[in-house]
């Protein structure tokens, strides 16, 4: 199959599309034939070697695409799934554990679907499971045009939350339309003046933003973090609660989100469908800082 390697780190040139071995599932895994594969901001930190990672290696945690060979009770042959791979999704074939993965609405594609794993949860996690987000509260996120960010918006609006979204003065409508009540461009307004006493801040962009955040949330609010240590002190001297997060695979949380697509109670926004072939180019427009949504990989 091909696939693409990185064996040294660097620029994007490190990318290479190359013929490798098939790998081959373990008891509780399913081999699947990816269509679909997602560009995140951890791949292009693997591959300049700013986060360690073993090499040579296969990037990429995101896949969607169709079951060949299971060996995981609940999978069989021809079933639409996505979620998250083991052996490295910038290739025809991945590895998956049951445990991290789900079925794929029909009415979702394999690029919807593959954009949903690490953005969908981390947002998820952060916003319900850490933050214990609920209805008629306040949360101010960073990066809100962003993969990650734009989830976020639309989960917390969709939850009964008032959702203030940061971002440049472009993505203003756009993060308007996911349903924030508030935009806040930080090119042209001091964030930590704007906004004050809510309830939960969500930072997606980390350095000097997450300090800002800080000082917008109410003393007992919470500020979740997925860019930069939590200002942990800092927090306990204002009676704040702030943590890092790290999503976890979980399928039951894949599926919720993936039904919120098919029902049109959510959308996923894609920058651009790119074929494998030109991953160099997917990860210099990730690696350039200005996504809207997400960019997604075309694998077959």
């Amino acid at each position: 199959m091909q696939a693409v390697m990185v064996r040294e780190t660097g620029g994007p040139e490190v990318l290479r599309l190359e013929e490798v071995d098939t790998p081959q599932p373990a008891d509780g895994q399913v081999l699947i034939r990816v269509h679909a594969a997602a560009v995140n901001p951890i791949d292009w930190k693997y591959r300049r070697g700013s986060s360690p990672k073993q090499l040579p290696a296969v990037l990429g945690n995101d896949v969607s695409g169709t079951v060949e060979v299971s060996r995981a009770d609940g999978f069989a042959a021809g079933d639409a799934v996505f979620g998250f791979t083991v052996s490295g999704g910038y290739a025809e074939r991945a590895i998956c554990p049951a445990g991290a993965i789900a079925k794929k609405p029909a009415a979702i594609t394999h690029e919807q679907a593959a954009a949903i794993p690490v953005a969908g949860l981390t947002a998820w996690q952060a916003l319900f499971d850490r933050a214990g987000l609920a209805a008629g509260q306040s949360v101010l996120i960073s990066g809100a045009a962003g993969g990650v960010g734009h989830f976020a918006v639309q989960f917390a609006s969709h939850a009964g939350a008032r959702a203030i979204g940061i971002g440049s003065p472009r993505n203003r409508e756009f993060v308007l339309g996911l349903g924030a009540e508030e935009f806040v461009d930080y090119t042209q307004q001091d964030v930590a003046t704007a906004v004050s006493g809510v309830d939960v801040a969500f930072d997606a962009v980390g350095g000097e933003m997450t300090a800002t955040l800080l000082s917008t949330v109410r003393a007992g609010g919470v500020l979740i973090t997925i860019a930069s240590a939590p200002p942990e002190q800092e927090a306990a001297a204002r009676q704040v609660r702030a943590e890092m997060l790290f999503a976890s695979p979980n399928p039951v949380q894949l599926a919720e989100i993936a039904e919120l697509l098919a029902d049109g109670a959510v959308q996923v926004e894609i920058e651009e469908v790119i074929p494998l072939a030109e991953v160099q180019r997917a990860h210099a427009l990730s690696e350039a800082g200005h996504t809207r949504g997400k960019i997604v990989l075309a694998v077959a």
